[in-house]
């Protein structure tokens, strides 16, 4: 029967109901007889339900995976006596034990065989011969329902030589439509499935590990393991119930891609810059998770035909990459911009946002083929504040690829700022090549704003116009060769200034008029003749 995405079981179950009985089940201690065993579980269970729980929960933590049985078949028994007396066995073994266990109590059980996506199980790889796995079905409530117990009891290194207990909630009543996705029973009417799935599909499809349900991921797109790049470009998305942060590598780095957070899920752009196989891992945590632990939740291999070099990203360009609901979180709303790339043809481009939180703002421009100071990097991107509207205007000084990293702090922060998040812009203009914004002092306050001229860099002995937007002074003058100071209309103070003679040019201010002294705030620089 369908997923309906709504559960991961088969049935309703509620957890918090059985921490009592699973406790009690894990402190049962007898081993020397599978009816003496069955007979201290039963005791404080009452429905087929909590009959079941309790078998499952004992074996899956009292039962440890053989590993030297498995390279070793012919000396292991799977009867279950030897392996509730051993403590140790192979699928064969907890599923045999598993029925008995069943029977005893009265409950219908099956052994299942059959093919599974376990340890040494190779992307795109075919079934053939004999099954591999052993599993069960157990019949409650009017139905077939589906449990693994080696895979619920934990997980074996990758040299195959050492077992971990590690309790594993996803294999106990999994629900079907998610059992199939690694479980292929030789008996395909024990998929409990209609239609059913061939064996070329099972081969074919995607291998979800239990993490990528347990996170709250319900599709990945393509569901198919192995992904041809078209014109270079292959693409991966993933639908999610709730905020998942997300990562990836393409070959043990995550630089040829683009990554963007979606509200539900996450949507990937890789451009791989060689040609060939390469395996790919997706990365996913809940953004309430406090340590920084991704999981891998797929893995994809992109085969690559062709290179598409116009898509080489900067170095600097960090995933995820432009606006999503992580920034907002941080205080970052309505963006001009909502896509990651930005595309500019004169090279200038204008970003806004509505600023949520009452936070500083500082952002950078980062390139490759530039030799950018951090001073420099900043100054090719000039802040706007109106009300609680923040503007960015960028001026770049080449063309090229560029990272536009964003970071913020809280006002009342007396600390470093946060890197938050960033964009890719692009300019294929070869002519483009803007100077700086003037360079603004502590006394430029925010909401100040340079109407003209923005350029940093004024021409040499002409006539320059200023207009500025400042409140709260009571004098602006411009100090060149000579002083010429600027009048105030309305919200803004304007004038001209010659600039021969001189390199440098300031804006300086007198917030008092009973002051001497005047404040620098803005610096520009004076083209050489």
């Amino acid at each position: 029967y369908p997923w309906d995405k709504s559960s991961l079981k088969s049935m309703p179950v509620d957890l918090q109901q059985f921490e009592k009985l699973d406790a009690y089940a894990l402190k049962v201690n007898i081993t020397n007889s599978v009816e003496e065993l069955v007979k201290a579980l039963l005791k404080q269970a009452r429905t087929d339900l909590e009959k079941v729980r309790a078998i499952w929960m004992w074996i899956c933590h009292h039962i440890e995976y053989d590993v030297v049985g498995y390279h070793n078949k012919s000396q292991l028994s799977s009867k279950p006596i030897d392996v509730l007396q051993t403590g140790k066995s192979i699928c064969e073994g907890y599923a045999g034990l598993f029925e008995q266990m069943c029977s005893i109590a009265g409950i219908q059980c099956m052994k299942l065989s059959g093919y599974s996506k376990g340890y040494g199980y190779k992307m795109g790889q075919t079934f053939t011969g004999d099954s591999d796995h052993a599993w069960n079905a157990v019949y409650l409530d009017g139905r077939w329902h589906l449990l693994d117990s080696t895979w619920g009891s934990g997980a074996v290194d990758d040299s195959f030589t050492k077992f971990t207990f590690r309790y594993n909630e996803f294999y106990f009543l999994t629900h079907p439509a998610l059992f199939i996705n690694n479980h292929f029973p030789d008996n395909s009417n024990w998929q409990l499935l209609k239609p059913t799935l061939s064996l070329k599909d099972f081969e074919n499809n995607m291998l979800h590990n239990s993490n990528f349900y347990m996170l709250g991921l319900l599709t990945a797109h393509p569901e198919t393991a192995v992904i041809q790049t078209v014109n270079g470009k292959a693409s991966v998305s993933v639908d999610c119930r709730s905020a998942t942060l997300f990562t990836f590598k393409l070959k043990g780095t995550d630089e040829h891609g683009l990554m963007t957070l979606k509200k539900h899920g996450m949507k990937l752009d890789i451009y791989p810059q060689k040609t060939g196989s390469h395996k790919l891992q997706i990365f996913a945590k809940p953004s309430k998770a406090s340590e920084d632990v991704y999981n891998c939740v797929l893995e994809y291999v992109v085969e690559c035909k062709s290179v598409d070099k116009a898509m080489r990203f900067p170095k600097d360009l960090h995933q995820p990459v432009g606006p999503s609901w992580f920034t907002e979180r941080q205080g970052f709303l309505r963006p001009s911009h909502p896509d990651p790339i930005i595309h500019t043809n004169d090279g200038r481009c204008s970003l806004t946002f509505t600023l949520g939180k009452d936070i500083s703002v500082l952002a950078s421009l980062h390139s490759d083929n530039s030799s950018l100071t951090e001073d420099m990097r900043r100054r090719h991107i000039m802040q706007i504040h109106r009300r609680n509207q923040i503007e960015l205007k960028i001026h770049l000084p080449h063309t090229g690829n560029f990272v536009l990293k964003i970071y913020a702090k809280k006002k009342s922060d007396p600390g470093n700022y946060d890197y938050i998040f960033n964009y890719l812009i692009t300019c294929l203009n070869t002519e483009v090549k803007w100077p700086a914004f003037p360079q603004s002092y502590s006394k430029w306050v925010e909401d100040y704003e340079i109407l003209e001229p923005l350029s940093g860099l004024l021409p040499a002995n002409r006539n320059v116009q200023f207009k500025l937007k400042m409140h709260g002074v009571a004098k602006v003058l411009v100090q060149a060769e000579n002083t010429y100071p600027l009048t105030q209309s309305r919200d803004h103070w304007e004038g001209t200034c010659n600039t021969s003679g001189c390199r440098e040019v300031f804006v300086m201010v007198h917030e008092n008029a009973n002051h001497s002294f005047y404040s620098h705030v803005l610096k520009y620089e004076v083209e050489t003749q």
